[in-house]
């Protein structure tokens, strides 16, 4: 059966997301079919704003659609310690466990040789920047606990050995192979709290 034009470009679409397939894609497209014309509108309005209005923090790299984000310009906010994620997924599951009262840092990135991927030289400077202007005690990195977290970990520790920083690492609770994004607020609060100087 051929399907009109606009509904195999949806589908298409949406088979890139994460863990979605061609059959599940289909689905949620006719899922989408069977709703009123003001929820279709609506939900195409929130795509389009969330195009328009969300863009990264000028000063952690965070997702936000004010400038500097909300947790930056946070006063009650510990600015001596900085978490370092790899993505805003990883910021959003530890600020949102209520288990750290710091700034953050994303990095949009992690270093990845085989996958040809590197930590974007932006972020290293304006972290690098940060930790001087506002004389940053401590460097907590909670990158993913896998190789490609390691390899991230130690490339940032070698990018800031001539800063005078604590560096510190996510250890126990946290899965070898698991995720910062999936991991619960009690997994978290463990890893933070046991988390060791990096030497």
């Amino acid at each position: 059966m051929l399907l009109p034009n606009s509904v195999q470009k949806l589908i298409k679409l949406w088979s890139k997301l994460p863990g979605i397939g061609e059959k599940s894609s289909r689905r949620m497209v006719f899922y989408v079919l069977r709703q009123d014309t003001a929820w279709i509108k609506d939900f195409a309005s929130a795509l389009t704003k969330l195009a328009d209005e969300v863009h990264h923090c000028s000063e952690c790299g965070n997702i936000t659609d004010t400038d500097p984000c909300s947790l930056c310009r946070d006063t009650m906010r510990n600015r001596k310690k900085i978490c370092v994620v790899e993505t805003d997924e990883d910021c959003v599951a530890i600020e949102q466990a209520g288990i750290f009262n710091g700034l953050y840092h994303v990095l949009g990135g992690q270093l990845s040789p085989l996958d040809d991927k590197e930590i974007p030289q932006e972020s290293l400077d304006r972290l690098r920047r940060r930790i001087t202007e506002l004389r940053v005690e401590e460097l907590i990195l909670a990158t993913s606990p896998r190789i490609e977290g390691d390899l991230t970990a130690y490339a940032i520790q070698d990018t800031l050995k001539d800063l005078p920083v604590k560096i510190s690492r996510l250890s126990y609770g946290l899965p070898v192979g698991g995720s910062i994004g999936f991991a619960d607020r009690v997994t978290l609060h463990m890893a933070l709290e046991s988390r060791q100087e990096m030497l």
